[in-house]
């Protein structure tokens, strides 16, 4: 954990986990007391506590996680825990996130429960230094400010990220949320434990590979992106394989699949590797935003961002980050991106 978080000490005890299954006791777990009532084996979750060694803002580090308010696999609560399901190396599983206390309190199910639990740290920013970067811009020093708790989270895992990212290639947010919402729904599987309300782990890539053409039509996923989803996931074992690499070379590879260019590589390494500077280029609004918040120019295209963010060379998608904090966007002067529904034709 490179010194980011302290675990808590752990208790001689072991800790129970789905069905009753003992787990040794590692680093950082927290275990009931003999003498305090157990929760059911059926409710009772895998648990990790954590101590930040600083600020720690849970939804902007967990947030771009998030595909739309709809989303099977997020939910963010009232109280401010975050419940996230993903399906891990060993399995699907479940992670409730909360913070109390100056503590992190993770609690996990499923098969998946301890990878998620390992985990951990590197999902909360523990692979992450946000004091390295230097704001060279006053809009970016005040958002840095007002918004302390910022970290870059890591997952450690690739097709979560990739493919709602490739669901997102030219078309409105709204759209392609609703195709990650209806698809995951309808050919994932319910998350392990209880989550608050309707929860599913996303598809195996077999089962990706196995909708049928009308499917992806219905959820308003043209042949495009339908066709570099069923590629990628044909080699997700090697796609995978990028968690390890760095995060360049992780773009690399990942655009070796037809149809997966530098817009949705980007969008992947930020969230599966915490990619500092992994920069958006192809957005169709990110230019213009960053261009009107650090130079007055809302034509700015991606040479133009570019050249803008060279003075945070490193930490160019944190610097995105702050700058569409600020909330500095320019006015609106042309219709929105027109919205098509395939699946209505």
């Amino acid at each position: 954990m490179a010194g980011r978080f302290a675990p808590r000490p752990t208790l001689p005890h072991s800790l129970k986990g789905v069905g009753g299954a003992p787990m040794p006791v590692r680093g950082g777990d927290v275990v009931v007391p003999a003498g305090v009532p157990r929760p059911t084996a059926a409710a009772a979750g895998r648990v990790r506590v954590l101590v930040p060694d600083g600020p720690l803002d849970l939804g902007l580090m967990l947030g771009p996680l998030r595909r739309g308010p709809g989303d099977p696999t997020f939910r963010a609560m009232p109280d401010g825990s975050v419940w996230r399901a993903s399906r891990t190396p060993v399995g699907p599983g479940t992670l409730r996130v909360s913070v109390r206390g100056g503590e992190v309190r993770g609690e996990a199910w499923g098969p998946g429960a301890e990878w998620l639990l390992e985990q951990l740290p590197d999902l909360l920013g523990a692979s992450d230094d946000p004091s390295v970067f230097v704001p060279r811009h006053r809009i970016v020093a005040l958002a840095r400010h007002r918004r302390p708790g910022l970290r870059l989270t890591r997952t450690g895992l690739v097709l979560e990220s990739l493919i709602p990212s490739i669901l997102e290639q030219k078309v409105t947010t709204d759209e392609a949320y609703r195709a990650w919402r209806l698809l995951v729904r309808k050919f994932g599987e319910p998350a392990p434990g209880p989550v608050p309300g309707r929860m599913c782990v996303m598809p195996t890539p077999r089962t990706w590979a196995l909708i049928p053409s009308w499917e992806w039509h219905r959820a308003g996923v043209d042949n495009k992106r339908a066709s570099t989803i069923l590629r990628a996931v044909r080699v997700a074992a090697r796609l995978e394989e990028a968690v390890g690499m760095e995060a360049r070379a992780a773009q690399a590879r990942l655009e070796v699949v037809p149809g997966v260019g530098p817009w949705t590589s980007a969008e992947t390494v930020q969230r599966s590797h915490g990619a500092a500077d992994a920069v958006t280029v192809g957005d169709l609004h990110l230019p213009g935003i960053v261009g009107w918040a650090l130079a007055g120019d809302r034509d700015a295209d991606d040479a133009v961002m570019l050249e803008l963010l060279e003075p945070y060379a490193g930490q160019r998608h944190r610097a995105a980050r702050f700058v569409l904090l600020s909330g500095k966007v320019p006015p609106r002067r042309a219709p929105r991106m027109p919205r098509g529904d395939i699946g209505r034709l």
